[in-house]
């Protein structure tokens, strides 16, 4: 256990000098750095194996059960340093971490085709940037049954600490990946077997619940950014087109919520 008295202290740098973009390119060519906050995080960044390299605690939570249980999983050369709470809620959002963040290297990424092949029913992120989204998307997908994500180049990295927070910790559950910048993601879905859907406003779309969906042996559903939905040439693309019926002259639900409804109606059996 390492004292902190100062936010300032060069020791707790990789808590509080560096932004998300910069932590993704901490140790470059050789991966980033993450960082995970609330315990159940925590919990789920270890049970996908990736590897701690220090720990900033509440001193008042140090001692608790949940905490204790935590640095247990670490080896005992990874520094635990603990700090007064008056001085490590200087750091933004501590309040919302139930006493705990912890840092990790980043774990490697499956491979894509590896990854279509061990799966039947997929989700595309198509530049969905923002990070409470991406974190809702694949809590959804978790508790849906969802077998994997795939994301553009553009999305929101699922590591980021706002989408890992959101996401419950599922981001270290199910398996994901990105397409390579600028693939022909749509062709590689099709060569691999997939079905393409994707979910916009299109006169030619069908309903969510059209049987003829649930037919596909192999699924893959897009979803698109927020601002602009997804890209024409996508839809042009895509097997078929499909919208979830609305009421009240509703045009549309937020990406996350479209994720859920869209996820329990393709997924169950």
């Amino acid at each position: 256990m390492i004292r902190i008295d100062n936010i300032e202290d060069n020791r707790v740098d990789i808590f509080t000098k560096y932004n998300e973009a910069q932590l993704y390119h901490y140790f470059e060519p050789n991966g980033g750095v993450f960082i995970a906050e609330t315990p159940e995080v925590i919990k789920r960044a270890f049970s996908r194996g990736a590897e701690p390299l220090a720990f900033f605690v509440e001193e008042k939570a140090y001692e608790s059960d949940v905490v204790q249980e935590l640095l247990s999983m670490a080896s005992d050369d990874v520094d635990v340093f603990v700090a007064k709470l008056e001085v490590i809620n200087n750091i933004t959002g501590f309040n919302l971490t139930r006493g705990v963040i912890a840092a990790f290297k980043r774990p490697s990424l499956p491979d894509v085709r590896e990854l279509l092949l061990a799966s039947k029913r997929v989700a595309i992120l198509e530049d969905v940037m923002n990070p409470t989204n991406v974190g809702a998307i694949f809590r959804s997908a978790a508790a849906l049954g969802v077998d994997a994500i795939f994301l553009t180049y553009a999305s929101s990295d699922p590591f980021y600490r706002r989408a890992a927070r959101v996401a419950m910790g599922t981001v270290f559950q199910v398996p994901w990946t990105y397409f390579d910048k600028d693939s022909d993601y749509v062709s590689l879905l099709k060569e691999e077997g997939y079905s393409v859907v994707s979910m916009a406003l299109k006169d030619n779309a069908i309903p969510l619940s059209d049987p003829v969906l649930k037919e596909q042996e192999k699924l893959a559903v897009i979803f698109g950014t927020e601002s602009t939905g997804i890209k024409q040439e996508t839809i042009d693309n895509s097997d078929f087109v499909t919208i979830i019926p609305m009421h009240h002259n509703v045009d549309s639900l937020n990406v996350a919520a479209a994720s859920a409804v869209t996820f329990w109606e393709l997924c169950k059996n």
